[in-house]
């Protein structure tokens, strides 16, 4: 490798081609996010997905809110789709928090910008219709229909390219990668999401909901034993959205989504805050959403390094996290960078080094999740006696993936040139690779 300075100037869009071709699998979130960043690194970029038209994209995959946090969202920024974004995904400054009966533990201010960018959350299908027209204004290919059914590596066909999987959990890779079969196990929990219009199914005019639009956009939690259930209200109060995370080990068999039953969440929340049982009422429907977990992967890049799992397909994220898409940008802009620092003839040594570059953090921001899910599960009636905030902390939120790759992309890459290639570790953790017969 040449010689350089850790600190790289983060360049404009426009680089040169860098003859390197870029094959993504999935059109999500972070498949779109991928091939986004790979455009503006110079690459030569194709997304397959397997729906035959984009609208179906608008499945039950796309019901209900998304956000994308402040780390994320200082990326999207400098896509230019700012005020786009802004418009449709602006929400409450305030989180109030509540015990289960209804009262205020906690005021959250939510003050944007913080450190220095903005996070954004809305309607999954709106901000994905943002991406998809973003995606095809930079001349990215989105083949419809095209579903990858078998992957194999050699070199004769592989030297300059390399395949990102930003298909979910459930993608095919996964096993070609890892080179068995993972299983995902239940969590202990799933969540019921809801969206509907405010005025239409009577939330402006009942005494008991009407809080979560007469003033405007609303973020509302309530939190209580092996329960929580978040009310978000945007576009000036004029939609609703409904999350409740509930305790569930159902077994799962087949899609980890379904159409719930409303009167399924009543049961559950017939204790808890008047003001929740009425908000329930409201949904004219919901999705039930089985949260299952897998243990971290061993690694994330394929044998020969040029087959890759990014997003969910790498590492799923609980909700309670708030960071399972931001995650997900991260990796992309990361792999587009390395990807783009390393050359066509390096493709092998830029994934490797990103997922030495990823791999701790990622589990890091899991944790979070976690942590966050069995704090507010052990809520009880009137305590106020720790803080139960949506954590934002500054190495999570502040920390910007551009820069932090072009730092640290070659310090990173000398150690495995010089050392070898090492299969990634946890700090504090133990990764253990099953051994099992692929099926």
């Amino acid at each position: 490798m040449a010689e350089h300075q850790d600190q790289v100037p983060l360049p404009s869009d426009g680089v040169s081609d860098t003859g390197i071709d870029v094959i993504v699998v999935g059109a999500g979130f972070g498949g779109l996010a991928c091939a986004i960043e790979c455009k503006r690194k110079g690459h030569r970029v194709m997304i397959l997905e397997k729906v035959h038209e984009s609208k179906q994209l608008g499945d039950v995959r796309f019901i209900g809110m998304l956000s994308f946090g402040i780390n994320a969202g200082r990326i999207m920024a400098r896509w230019g789709l700012h005020e786009k974004l802004w418009c449709i995904s602006r929400l409450a400054e305030d989180l109030r928090i509540h015990d289960y009966l209804g009262g205020v533990i906690q005021v959250q201010k939510l003050s944007l910008p913080l450190f220095g960018a903005f996070s954004y959350s809305g309607h999954r299908g709106r901000l994905h219709d943002i991406f998809v027209e973003h995606a095809k204004s930079l001349g990215i290919e989105i083949r419809m229909g095209h579903q990858v059914v078998e992957y194999w590596e050699d070199e004769a066909n592989g030297k300059a390219g390399v395949k990102i999987q930003t298909d979910g959990v459930k993608s095919l890779a996964r096993q070609f990668v890892i080179g068995y079969r993972d299983s995902p196990k239940p969590s202990g929990y799933a969540i019921y999401r809801a969206w509907f219009d405010a005025e239409e199914h009577g939330v402006t005019t009942d005494p008991l909901t009407d809080f979560m639009s007469i003033h405007g956009d609303q973020f509302y939690t309530w939190i209580g034993k092996d329960m929580h259930i978040i009310a978000v209200s945007v576009g000036g109060g004029k939609v609703v959205c409904l999350l409740i995370t509930h305790k569930d080990n159902t077994a799962v068999d087949g899609d980890w989504s379904s159409p719930g039953k409303i009167e399924d969440i009543l049961d559950l929340v017939k204790d808890w805050d008047p003001r929740c049982v009425a908000l329930v009422s409201k949904a004219p429907s919901c999705i039930d959403w089985k949260l299952l977990v897998h243990d971290p992967l061993p690694t994330w890049v394929s044998k020969s390094g040029r087959v890759v799992l990014i997003g969910d397909a790498a590492h799923p994220f609980l909700p309670s996290s708030v960071q399972g898409a931001s995650q997900a940008i991260e990796d992309a802009t990361t792999l587009a960078i390395t990807l783009n620092l390393a050359g066509k003839d390096n493709v092998p040594l830029a994934t490797r080094t990103w997922e030495s570059m990823r791999y701790q953090r990622v589990r890091d921001a899991q944790l979070v999740g976690e942590t966050t899910r069995d704090k507010w599960h052990g809520a009880k009636a009137g305590d106020s006696g720790k803080s139960f905030e949506l954590p934002m902390p500054e190495w999570l939120m502040a920390f910007d993936a551009e820069a932090d790759a072009y730092a640290t992309y070659y310090r990173i890459a000398r150690s495995i040139v010089e050392e070898g290639y090492r299969r990634p570790t946890l700090s504090g953790e133990e990764l253990t690779e099953e051994v099992k017969e692929t099926p």
